[in-house]
């Protein structure tokens, strides 16, 4: 069950003046591994910030899962990305939604990311993944050749605390006859359960 909403400033690497904060929401998502904490973008990835606020406030996470270790054998690791969410089941997901692009919001996939998994741009509903590592190729490439690859996907926050889970649910056995087409082989042997998405408290006085 939601219980609390508070508004945070996320501060650029640089000195920053006011006009430089950007104002995010933070979140934590609690699983049966620990909890993650992440603050998500509800200025510069507004429509894409507030569904995934809305699946939280009605509870639509709660009781879902993270179900996907995608990891990828090449770079620096560890490298790929975990999935989770409502698995576009009939009773949780809600319409889709807008796409926002990454080079309209400035939010890129870099680790600890978090973005908006979809088929086709505009469909994205109840599902997300978090990068255990940056991810270039799903931010938009508006100039490429390649039609499919101009959009990419819609990052909207950033996990602050709890990459240590991330890495758990990552780590975490893969059944090799479960899931289909590139999927295949990545669905989590016994996927771990969210239990419960909450805003973090704002402290007072501070």
């Amino acid at each position: 069950m939601l219980r609390y909403a508070a508004f945070a400033w996320l501060i650029l690497a640089y000195p920053a003046t006011a006009q430089e904060r950007l104002e995010t929401t933070q979140i934590i998502i609690q699983t049966t591994l620990g909890d993650i904490t992440l603050a998500l973008e509800s200025e510069r990835a507004p429509a894409t910030t507030a569904n995934f606020l809305r699946y939280a406030k009605e509870d639509r996470f709660d009781g879902t899962v993270f179900y996907r270790s995608m990891r990828l054998n090449w770079g620096e690791q560890p490298n790929g990305l975990i999935q989770g969410g409502t698995q576009m089941h009939p009773d949780r997901i809600l319409e889709p939604i807008a796409h926002e692009p990454t080079n309209e919001t400035g939010v890129k996939h870099v680790a600890g990311a978090i973005s908006m998994a979809r088929y086709d741009p505009g469909t994205a509903t109840g599902d997300f993944s978090i990068l255990l590592s940056d991810q270039p190729s799903l931010d938009a490439q508006p100039n490429t050749d390649e039609p499919s690859l101009r959009p990419g996907f819609a990052a909207f926050g950033h996990v602050v605390d709890g990459m240590d889970v991330v890495r758990a649910i990552f780590d975490a056995p893969t059944d090799p006859e479960k899931g289909e087409g590139i999927m295949k082989g990545q669905m989590l042997a016994e996927p771990v359960e969210i239990i419960d998405v909450q805003f973090v408290e704002e402290e007072t006085g501070q």
